[in-house]
């Protein structure tokens, strides 16, 4: 669970310059630290087309925002997050991350369809979940766009 695959032609154009080149690690660590998830101890590094992520994040959510916020980027195909860990409840301790649900967007989805299409029929309305679980990424709950990888996390019983 250390490999997460995005499509390369989709996503953030960060920088200037070809659209099929990587962006340079500053321009990746920019838009990783622009996103406020607590990333302040993670190491980034570019590698051609692959981002690979190193260090610890708070929890589970700034985990899984940390590998869509880099993968969502114009020229990246995959996030490495082996060596990406999630402190635990002391400063010694750290955690291994759960196997994340990522869904990518396709052609005429909206969240209301990923929602009934994640969660089950007659469940649309917890579209507002999914758009929460992958702000401050999306900045409005209609503008997703196909290839964009987003987030489903698990429904609160």
């Amino acid at each position: 669970m250390g490999f997460f695959d995005f499509i390369k032609s989709a996503g953030k154009k960060l920088g200037i310059g070809d659209d099929d080149a990587a962006p340079d690690v500053e321009a990746v660590k920019k838009e990783l630290a622009s996103h406020n998830l607590g990333t302040d101890k993670v190491d980034v590094a570019v590698i051609d087309d692959k981002v690979v992520l190193k260090g610890t994040v708070k929890d589970q959510s700034a985990f899984e925002k940390a590998v869509i916020a880099v993968g969502n980027t114009l020229g990246i195909s995959k996030v490495q997050a082996d060596e990406l860990k999630i402190a635990g409840p002391d400063a010694a301790t750290l955690v291994e991350a759960k196997a994340p649900v990522f869904y990518t967007v396709k052609k005429g989805d909206n969240l209301w369809k990923i929602a009934e299409a994640q969660y089950g029929k007659g469940k649309g309305a917890k579209h507002t979940v999914i758009f929460e679980a992958n702000t401050p990424m999306l900045t409005h709950p209609d503008k997703i766009y196909p290839g964009q990888v987003l987030r489903i996390p698990d429904l609160a019983d």
